[in-house]
């Protein structure tokens, strides 16, 4: 199972991908184009040239997960845009963005937050 903490790093590959590659592919785009190490623990997250699916690539210690997530009907209208064709997104704003919504619009507090109260 893919864990998905608020301290796992998420990275997005900002252009669409060629979804007939399958893991050694993504991995390889991971490394390339990502610039990130595939056996991180890092989830990567790809588009499809159509839009209407994605798929999330993680390493997590004895092998690879390659989750493939399809949407019914429509796109992902709102896809997070990167420099260097990279994006880094928060583990809520990926829940986001999997249900098809828009992550920089989510108004949603800070992942993490003191629970010290000063007087």
């Amino acid at each position: 199972m893919i864990q998905v903490s608020p301290q796992t790093l998420i990275l997005v590959a900002a252009e669409p991908v060629d979804f007939r590659k399958g893991i050694d592919g993504l991995v390889r785009l991971a490394k390339e184009r990502l610039r990130a190490d595939p056996l991180s623990g890092c989830v990567f997250v790809f588009r499809s040239r159509t839009g209407g699916s994605l798929r999330l690539l993680a390493y997590d210690g004895t092998g690879y997960w390659l989750c493939h997530k399809r949407l019914s009907t429509g796109k992902f209208r709102h896809w997070p845009e990167g420099r260097e064709g990279v994006a880094a997104l928060l583990a809520h704003e990926l829940q986001v963005l999997l249900c098809g919504g828009n992550p920089a619009a989510t108004g949603a507090p800070p992942p993490w937050r003191s629970v010290v109260v000063h007087n």
